[in-house]
């Protein structure tokens, strides 16, 4: 009997309707701006100002990406996507005037897909942002689905690529799951010790670069040319399909 879980690299959900996006944002023409644009892309954009009502709006709606500003009344938005989090993998992509890298890592540390700096401001680009993670979480607009390369038996801590066993470490067994379990979702360094070690010993987080070289090799003695965990410098690591 074949154990292993087939692991998708993509998100089902459904295309009939165009993409719901979920803007939260309390600067009212900065809102009216990145509607429009969204709009004239195809989307169907909601907005919300105060952050105390964005949670029960996703639970009355199911939206599909929601575009959220860190600093709201309220609420604000690491908190927001934090309780998102616990219980919806919904894209989500943060919009801040904050520039600091530690900022930015939290966000993506607490599960946000991508981060986008309002300074310059740019509605083109945030509409590319949301088509990018978009088309990650979802299968392509004619319908077909990814075919996952990735086959994962949790209990067995086993692995095949490409139809290939192979041979990790317990540590890259973790690292590979935990990657290949949100693809396309970038993940810091830190966010990946945390899944790398049981006993939660210390460590430091270059250790994770190292753990990332080797089963980068793996992968790749199993689909030569296909490089799947992809560095995003400054940040940490994301798997592709």
């Amino acid at each position: 009997m074949n154990t292993f879980v087939n692991r998708p690299f993509f998100v089902t959900t459904s295309t009939a309707h165009p993409a719901r996006i979920l803007v939260v944002e309390d600067e009212p023409k900065m809102a009216a701006l990145v509607s429009d644009y969204l709009r004239a892309a195809g989307y169907e954009p909601h907005c919300i100002a105060d952050g105390r009502a964005v949670v029960d709006a996703f639970k009355a709606t199911p939206y599909d990406l929601i575009l959220l500003d860190l600093m709201l009344p309220g609420r604000d938005g690491f908190e927001i996507c934090r309780e998102l989090r616990s219980f919806s993998d919904v894209p989500i992509v943060m919009l801040t005037a904050r520039v600091e890298e530690a900022e930015r890592l939290l966000g993506l540390d607490l599960g946000a897909d991508d981060y986008i700096c309002k300074t310059p401001f740019s509605p083109r680009e945030i509409v590319a942002r949301v088509k990018a993670v978009l088309r990650r979480s979802r299968k392509d607009a004619a319908g077909s689905e990814e075919a996952s390369k990735l086959e994962v038996d949790e209990d067995g801590y086993r692995a095949r690529y490409n139809g290939v066993a192979l041979d990790l470490t317990p540590i890259e067994f973790r690292l590979l799951k935990t990657l290949a379990g949100t693809p396309g979702r970038v993940f810091s360094r830190n966010a990946l010790l945390d899944q790398l070690h049981a006993d939660h010993r210390a460590v430091t987080d270059r250790a994770v670069d190292s753990h990332v070289k080797n089963l980068r090799r793996k992968l790749e003695q199993a689909d030569a040319g296909q490089e799947c965990i992809r560095s995003i410098y400054g940040v940490g690591y994301r798997f592709d399909a």
